[in-house]
C-alpha cells in the first residue's frame, strides 16, 4: 500500500484541496469529513447550550468566542469549495451550497443589526445557525441511501398518500353524518381532522364518537391505521434492498452539477452526463486517486 502523503505530491495545491474537500472516498477526504462532522456537532451543541439561561449567564462570553471560531472555520470551508469547484454558481445555488451559506451568514448579519431594541432580532438570526445540522447529511452514507430510496419510491408514496387523503375525506364525512354536531363533529373539516388523528393512531381525545355506529367506524379506522403505517415503510425498504442489489454507490461528486449517488463503476454523471473524472483539471490522470 502506497504512502498517502507521498502520493499527494502528484497534485497541485488546488487539485489537492479539491480531492480533500469533495472526494470522501480518499484517505485525506475521510479525515476532512470526520473532522468537519465533529466541528458541526460541537457548533450545534454550542448553539443549544447558549439557549439555556443559566449556562448563557455563566459562560455566554466563552460560547460567543467559540461561535466566532466555528463561523470562521465554516467560512474558510465555504470559500475553499467555491475556489476549487469548476461550476462555482452550480455549487453556490445547490442545496448544499445554500445550507453551507446559512451556516455562516447569521453570525455576520448579527454584527449589522445594532441597537438595544433589536436584540430579539439578533437572537432570532443567531438561531438560524441550527441549520448547520443539515450539513451532517452530506457525510452519512445511510442518509444518502435513504434519500435515493425515497426518490425512487416517491411515485408509489404519492399514490399511497392520495389513497389515504381520499380515505380520510370519506371517513370524516361519514362520521359527520353519523355523529353530528351534538357530539363534537361540527363540520366536515373538523370530522376529517378527527379521521386523520385516529388513522395515524395519535388519538388526542379532544373529539370522540358517542354513538355505537360511530364507535364501530372508529374501531375500523384504528385497525386500518396500523396497516397503513406499514405500507410506506415496506415501499422504502424494498427500494433500499433493490439499490443494494444493484451495486455499490460511491460518494464521488460530479464536478459539473455537484450531485452525488453515482454507481461505483460509472464514468459519467447520471444527472447531467458530464465526465466523473475526480480530477477536474487534467483528464490524463487516473479516475480513482491512489489513496
Amino acid at each position: 500500500m502506497e504512502n498517502p502523503i507521498r502520493e499527494t505530491k502528484k497534485y497541485s495545491k488546488k487539485e489537492l484541496i479539491y480531492l480533500i474537500i469533495f472526494e470522501a472516498d480518499t484517505f485525506w477526504g475521510k479525515i476532512f469529513d470526520v473532522s468537519l462532522l465533529i466541528v458541526i456537532l460541537l457548533s450545534v451543541l454550542a448553539v443549544s447550550l447558549e439557549s439555556v439561561e443559566f449556562i448563557n449567564d455563566d459562560y455566554g462570553h466563552l460560547l460567543r468566542i467559540l461561535e466566532w471560531v466555528f463561523t470562521i472555520l465554516f467560512t474558510f470551508e465555504y470559500l475553499a469549495r467555491i475556489y476549487v469547484i469548476k461550476k462555482k454558481w452550480g455549487y453556490i445555488l445547490s442545496l448544499y451550497g445554500i445550507i453551507d451559506l446559512l451556516a455562516i451568514i447569521p453570525t455576520y448579519l448579527s454584527l449589522m443589526v445594532a441597537g438595544s431594541q433589536t436584540l430579539v432580532v439578533i437572537r432570532s438570526l443567531r438561531l438560524l445557525r441550527i441549520f448547520r445540522i443539515l450539513k451532517l447529511a452530506r457525510y452519512l452514507d445511510a442518509a444518502a441511501n435513504l434519500k435515493a430510496a425515497m426518490q425512487a419510491s416517491k411515485r408509489k408514496i404519492f399514490v399511497f398518500l392520495g389513497v389515504v387523503f381520499i380515505l380520510v375525506i370519506i371517513m370524516g364525512t361519514l362520521m359527520y353524518i353519523i355523529e353530528g354536531s351534538e357530539n363534537g363533529f361540527t363540520s366536515i373539516p373538523r370530522s376529517i381532522y378527527w379521521a386523520v388523528v385516529t388513522l395515524t393512531t395519535v388519538g388526542y381525545g379532544d373529539i370522540s364518537p358517542q354513538t355505537v355506529l360511530g364507535q364501530l367506524v372508529a374501531m375500523c379506522i384504528m385497525i386500518m391505521g396500523y396497516g397503513i403505517i406499514a405500507v410506506p415503510t415496506g415501499i422504502v425498504s424494498a427500494e433500499i434492498a433493490s439499490k443494494k442489489s444493484r451495486g455499490k454507490i460511491t460518494t464521488h461528486i460530479c464536478p459539473s452539477c455537484t450531485k452525488e449517488g453515482h454507481d461505483f463503476d460509472a464514468t459519467n454523471c447520471k444527472y447531467c452526463g458530464s465526465s466523473l473524472d475526480p480530477d477536474p483539471f487534467s483528464s490524463s490522470r487516473s479516475r480513482h486517486p491512489p489513496y
